[in-house]
């Protein structure tokens, strides 16, 4: 025989304490039918603060698989169909009671309305974010010297980054800071190369002139002697922020020091980009430039440039990891076109960063290329899976 709920309860509130061996009458909701617009969602424990608390967004364009963001992190969202009848109950507001026929039964019987059977519900997945679309759209319009007062083409403002970039917002402010990006006028913008070199080495030759160790570099200092030069004060800021880091704090703004692997880098950068060049024609130029505090080394150019050699000549060659393409997938293509073979102490620079959650680098590895060992001492080489 049917065990029968208290009379009082009704609707979905009613299976709330109903225990494991009871059953309860069910029917059709007056409203019954397909209801595209309710999905059940599983969550995690860890995630069911943020959604009930309203701490979580949709991200994503019509043509693009949407994202569940909570503050730091990104989910795919996934249907995953079941073969079981899952149905969906509303509150008892919306619940209906019947009479129920027959000798035995001629009170009212409470009776939970189905409104819709689920075919399946939604599924999340932490997902890497989804940062290539940011280095795309600042790309294209570039902050130059020409264009220090008069900006041209589509800016930005981070709402405008939230609606378009499929990641969290802590996600989105570190792929900002990596891209060395920086908010002008409330745009969030990329500084042309070109134009950052020119600060810098006004910064260098100004710190030479007024005897400025490169150590120990003050910022009200620096700021008012550059302004004097013709550079907007912002951009003065950021020179010191992509090239150096604070290391006291100060009522004067505080005291800087030039990072000297982001100097290096710069500036091997710059004599790269117009081709690769001679081992020997490269290190000239690069110490060349390189000022007398820094002592530079060819090791601070990891994940910046790869030598080949050409008969009995070594060249030199720019291929940043900053220029890659951080899905997994995209970026082992990219560097087997680059080389078809890798040794692991060039290749390990290259994916170092990947950030796929779930997956470690050797989960990466297995995933996308072959490993190769032509002798027990020789080093591994890696090829295209």
């Amino acid at each position: 025989m049917m065990e029968q709920p208290h009379s009082c309860c009704k609707g979905a509130e009613m299976l709330l304490n109903l225990q494991p061996t009871s059953s309860v009458s069910i029917q059709y909701h007056p409203f019954f039918g397909p209801h595209d617009d309710l999905v059940l969602l599983e969550l995690d424990e860890k995630l069911l603060s943020d959604v009930l608390y309203q701490r979580v967004t949709l991200r994503g364009q019509p043509d693009e698989d949407a994202v569940l963001c909570t503050k730091s992190k990104t989910y795919s969202v996934k249907f995953v169909g079941t073969s079981n009848s899952v149905f969906l109950i509303p509150p008892a507001d919306y619940s209906t009671s019947h009479e129920s026929g027959g000798e035995n039964y001629n009170q009212q019987v409470p009776t939970a309305s189905v409104i819709k059977v689920a075919p399946g519900n939604m599924e999340l997945v932490e997902v890497a974010p989804r940062l290539d679309k940011l280095k795309s759209i600042l790309s294209e319009n570039l902050y130059s010297s020409d264009e220090a007062s008069t900006a041209m083409g589509d800016l930005y403002k981070w709402d405008d980054l939230i609606n378009k970039v499929q990641a969290s917002d802590d996600e989105l402010k570190a792929g900002l800071q990596a891209l060395s990006a920086v908010e002008i006028d409330g745009y969030w913008r990329i500084v042309d190369e070109k134009y950052m070199d020119v600060i810098l080495r006004m910064l260098l030759h100004n710190s030479v002139l007024n005897d400025w160790s490169l150590d120990s570099l003050v910022e009200d200092k620096v700021v008012s002697v550059l302004e004097s030069d013709g550079f907007p004060r912002k951009l003065v800021y950021h020179c010191l922020n992509v090239y150096g880091s604070r290391v006291e704090e100060a009522m004067d703004g505080g005291v800087w020091r030039l990072d000297a692997r982001r100097v290096c880098v710069h500036f091997a950068r710059g004599i790269l980009r117009e081709g690769k060049r001679k081992m020997e024609s490269f290190m000239e130029e690069w110490l060349r430039m390189i000022p007398e505090e820094i002592q530079p080394s060819f090791d601070m150019l990891e994940g910046e440039v790869l030598t080949e050699k050409l008969g009995v000549e070594t060249w030199v060659r720019a291929l940043s990891v900053s220029s890659l393409p951080t899905t997994p997938a995209d970026r082992f293509s990219i560097l087997f076109k680059e080389r078809a073979k890798w040794e692991w102490k060039d290749l390990e620079p290259y994916i170092r960063d990947l950030n796929v959650p779930g997956l470690s680098s050797e989960a990466l590895l297995l995933k996308y290329t072959r490993r190769s060992q032509p002798s027990i001492d020789a080093e591994p080489v890696f090829s295209a899976r």
